[in-house]
């Protein structure tokens, strides 16, 4: 029997550009592949020969979404490489700013892209014209947590007041203040965005995946932790490059990035959920019980609920470190001058990002390498679309492409951050 070919040639409601392609014989799917055909951005490259002060802003470009997420993984890739420590009100606003990304991504990706997918509508238009109240209540919680990002970034998108040794400037204890009334706010919206979305039909489908995590010994990871996964991997972000492996094939611009043992993995809300629901608070978990989750989750398309989950937990933990902050004496620490190469891995909204950095004594940039969420889940994403696709390949085309499209989306991939790099060899002859 020939080979029948499904494609579609943009995917919607993801940030950049990609496509899909499934081959189709004898009522099997031979392949899947996420086409990434986003030109390559060449972060790492123009990083070298740059001051390792100049990395905290220009990472941030990689991503108008998550920004804090690429800032926080440098400076803490670069204090390590520095042999400093950030520590005490100077790590508690890094958490508190990482709180404000995870909202405002999460709530874009929960109402605006992924939703319409759950309720049988074409688009973000659709839903603000069928669920007003549901889309006031995601702009309330998405103004919070830009709010933060205001505050401690200096503006909403790509932050530019974080510094490799804290901040250049930190917020007062009445700026903080203010943001107490609008964050308790958020976390009332955040219940009610959470048991809005329990009510949307999900399909049933689960999969074996090797969960990969940071993992901290008593908070649920962001900024810091070991690397962990569901079975058994347990090892340090500078171990990275000992347990994955990247690879370039030739259908997509981005790198795909895999366990060197047992291949794929899946990193993101459920990965974080699956391997640290112990580091929830009580109230957190019991909502998330009462939403239909279990302290375990392997369904994909239950990513939607496990992401409203993690907005809760982002008001929560924002209110509680607020609680907790004094002004430090300084807005950051004093660097030396040393020749270094440091690691670290935090969790960006969809999943672990590492990074590390070799420098000169001078604080030049020798060598840079940035492996994002997207690049990661690559090959989970293919797995999981020929074994969706296989199981509705009875349908109508056009039903077929829209229950694909909406696997991918259960990822959240930012395509634009997982072209940020491409290995061009030319040979002669």
């Amino acid at each position: 029997m020939a080979v029948r070919k499904l494609t579609l040639e943009a995917l919607a409601r993801v940030e950049g550009e990609g496509s899909l392609e499934l081959s189709l014989q004898d009522g099997k799917v031979e392949t899947a592949r996420l086409k990434i055909f986003e030109p390559p951005r060449f972060f790492e490259a123009f990083l070298r020969g740059r001051s390792l002060s100049e990395v905290p802003d220009i990472v941030a470009r990689i991503c108008g979404i998550c920004p804090v997420a690429y800032q926080m993984s440098a400076v803490h890739a670069l204090e390590q490489g520095l042999g400093i420590a950030v520590d005490g009100p100077l790590r508690l606003l890094r958490r508190l700013l990482y709180c404000g990304e995870w909202i405002q991504s999460h709530v874009l990706h929960i109402v605006m892209l992924h939703a319409p997918d759950f309720l049988g509508l074409p688009d973000a238009i659709a839903i603000s014209r069928d669920h007003r109240a549901e889309v006031k209540r995601a702009l309330t919680l998405k103004r919070a947590g830009n709010e933060i990002l205001r505050l401690l970034g200096g503006r909403e998108i790509h932050p530019i007041n974080v510094r490799v040794g804290g901040f250049y400037r930190v917020p007062t204890p009445s700026e903080l203040s203010a943001l107490r009334e609008k964050l308790e706010k958020a976390g009332e919206e955040a219940v009610a965005l959470l048991r809005w979305v329990a009510t949307f039909p999900c399909p049933e489908c689960e999969r074996d995946y090797e969960f990969v995590s940071l993992r901290h010994p008593s908070e649920y990871p962001m900024n810091e932790g070991r690397l962990v996964s569901s079975r058994g991997l347990s090892c340090l972000p500078e171990e990275f490059d000992a347990e994955f492996e990247e690879s370039h094939l030739p259908h997509s611009t981005a790198l795909y990035c895999r366990l060197r043992q047992r291949g794929s993995y899946l990193v993101g809300p459920l990965a974080r959920y699956n391997l640290n629901f112990d580091r929830l608070s009580p109230r957190v978990q019991s909502l998330a019980r009462e939403a239909g989750l279990s302290a375990y989750c392997r369904n994909p398309f239950q990513s939607i609920l496990v992401r409203s989950v993690e907005v809760l937990f982002a008001c929560e933990e924002a209110l509680r470190l607020l609680s907790l902050y004094e002004p430090p004496q300084g807005p950051s620490v004093a660097l030396p001058a040393v020749r270094g190469e440091g690691h670290a891995c935090t969790e960006a909204p969809r999943g672990l990002l590492y990074h590390r950095y070799r420098f000169d004594r001078e604080g030049t940039i020798e060598e840079a390498r940035i492996v994002p969420p997207t690049s990661q889940n690559q090959s989970s994403i293919e797995e999981d679309l020929r074994l969706w696709a296989e199981r509705h390949l009875s349908e109508p085309e056009e039903r077929l492409r829209n229950r694909c499209e909406q696997a991918i989306r259960n990822y959240d991939p930012c395509i634009s951050c997982s072209t940020h790099f491409l290995r061009l060899v030319i040979r002669r002859r």
